[in-house]
């Protein structure tokens, strides 16, 4: 008998963990449909909020482009594709690949270059003329061709800054530890955040960087609302923005979990 209760249990046990297995996979929220930019909002650069300039953000063939077919010049028209909702602790899982498509007007630092931003203002806040959202950025590269190392998953900090090492890191860009990947290969995407202390990004499953305390500060952001850029301020949550700097990409498979 004593066997038999011991052996349930057991039983009972496995499956509860399946359950809450299942469970833990239904959390996932899919924010991109894969057919339209249903719960996407565009902010490019000289445009106002809402305006898609030149088609600049499209789905095709199940997946999120920058594409600059439409544009005779680029003229410093950086642009975000914000998702409709804020977030504050979270999971979220992208994929990602750069197109052969760059803007030669462009600055050259945005050649195979792109980001997500993250805890952002609101993108209503964001003024015209304002090139960059008060943000965290999840920042990916690839490979230019120039024998040069280009780790992805690296943080820069446009109107923020970040403690890296128990301290305030002064520079815009931290790099990570993450190999050099090829400019037109599909790369896992992964960050964490919880609120305003720690924040993980990780790169085809390997954690490449750790920094802590997101707050409003810094340089780089310019043109903003005075009254939004608030510096000293922890950022405890925000908006997430698929970024255009010249560069084409496509982004995939866009989930998130909120996290307590």
């Amino acid at each position: 008998m004593k066997r038999y209760l011991l052996f349930t249990g057991v039983l009972l046990m496995f499956s509860c963990g399946n359950n809450n297995s299942k469970k833990h996979t239904n959390d996932w929220q899919v924010l991109f449909n894969g057919k339209d930019l249903e719960g996407w909002t565009p902010k490019i650069h000289h445009h106002e909020v809402g305006e898609n300039y030149a088609n600049t953000f499209r789905v095709k063939d199940g997946v999120i482009q920058v594409n600059y077919d439409n544009y005779d010049s680029f003229n410093e028209r950086y642009g975000h594709l914000f998702y409709d909702k804020p977030f504050s602790s979270y999971h979220l899982k992208f994929k990602y690949r750069f197109t052969n498509q760059w803007m030669e007007d462009a600055p050259s630092y945005t050649y195979r270059n792109s980001g997500i931003m993250f805890h952002s203002q609101d993108p209503k806040t964001i003024l015209k003329e304002q090139d960059w959202p008060i943000s965290v950025e999840y920042q990916m590269l690839a490979d230019a061709d120039d024998g040069n190392p280009r780790p992805t998953g690296n943080m820069c900090s446009p109107g923020t800054d970040v403690t890296y090492n128990n301290e305030i890191d002064p520079r815009h860009c931290i790099n990570s530890t993450s190999k050099t990947y090829p400019w037109d290969e599909w790369v896992n995407g992964e960050l964490i955040v919880y609120k305003d202390s720690l924040i993980i990004h990780i790169v085809n499953k390997d954690t490449v960087l750790q920094y802590s305390k997101p707050t409003i500060g810094g340089g780089v952001a310019n043109r903003f609302n005075p009254s939004v850029k608030i510096d000293g301020k922890a950022l405890t949550e925000g908006f997430i923005g698929l970024q255009a700097e010249g560069q084409g990409i496509e982004f995939k498979d866009i989930l998130i979990k909120e996290l307590e």
